[in-house]
């Protein structure tokens, strides 16, 4: 359970991320989407409850190590705008002493991987379009090859050519390296493409879990068909 200001964001609460599979957290603004993604990297404690990575309490002691081990992706991308897309997604690496070997080697890779022009790498993030300081963000999120990914939003700024091409891009990403992703989004659509489990969110309370299917066909409440409808494009 999390509270701001006496106010209770998100729980009581119950959730599993499956191993190797893609989590999506879906539900209005202010239904404790961004609040619970920031519970599993420990950049928020719960005030009641714990929060297990790998079987194990994120207690302050391991949160470091657990972030270590988690790839985290915002919306606006976060980049620092006196480094350039290199020295963005290297941050992390070259605090943890890695040679320029293995840093120019590994951003070579992921620049592939993501799908950002050779010739983006050097440039600042002003010179970057949003969809191109999304991808380094994604670089910098799997730089350190984490074994979950956590992305808040991360397409949500974006116009909906360059969104639609970036979801391709994205999803070839979590299939080819099969790691646990929990993905924030408010829209459905995003959600049924990426999702192997949908979470509906309600006043930080799980409305229903489950496929698209599931909640269309088999809602639990009014709520989740309301919210469904409101997005009409998949329910018709």
């Amino acid at each position: 359970m999390v509270r701001f200001g006496g106010r209770t964001a998100l729980g009581p609460i119950d959730l599993v991320a499956a191993a190797g599979k893609n989590t999506v957290l879906i539900g209005p603004s202010g239904c404790g989407k961004s609040t619970l993604l920031r519970l599993f990297n420990g950049l928020l404690r719960p005030d009641q409850g714990e929060v297990l990575f790998d079987g194990e309490p994120v207690a302050p002691e391991r949160v470091l190590a657990v972030r270590r081990r988690t790839g985290y992706v915002i919306q606006d991308g976060g980049l620092f705008p006196h480094l350039t897309a290199r020295g963005n997604a290297a941050l992390l690496a070259r605090h943890l002493g890695w040679s320029r070997e293995r840093i120019a080697e590994r951003t070579a890779e992921l620049a592939a991987l993501v799908r950002l022009p050779a010739e983006m790498v050097d440039r600042f993030p002003a010179q970057l379009s949003g969809g191109q300081r999304q991808r380094v963000s994604l670089m910098r999120a799997l730089m350190l090859d984490p074994e979950v990914l956590l992305l808040d939003e991360p397409l949500g700024a974006l116009d909906p050519i360059v969104r639609s091409e970036l979801q391709e891009d994205l999803r070839e990403v979590f299939r080819s390296l099969g790691k646990t992703v929990v993905l924030v989004t408010h829209d459905i659509g995003e959600a049924w493409y990426f999702g192997d489990v949908l979470v509906l969110l309600r006043d930080g309370q799980i409305a229903q879990k489950g496929t698209l299917d599931d909640l269309r066909e088999r809602p639990a409440d009014p709520f989740v068909t309301r919210f469904l409808n409101a997005q009409r494009s998949l329910v018709r």
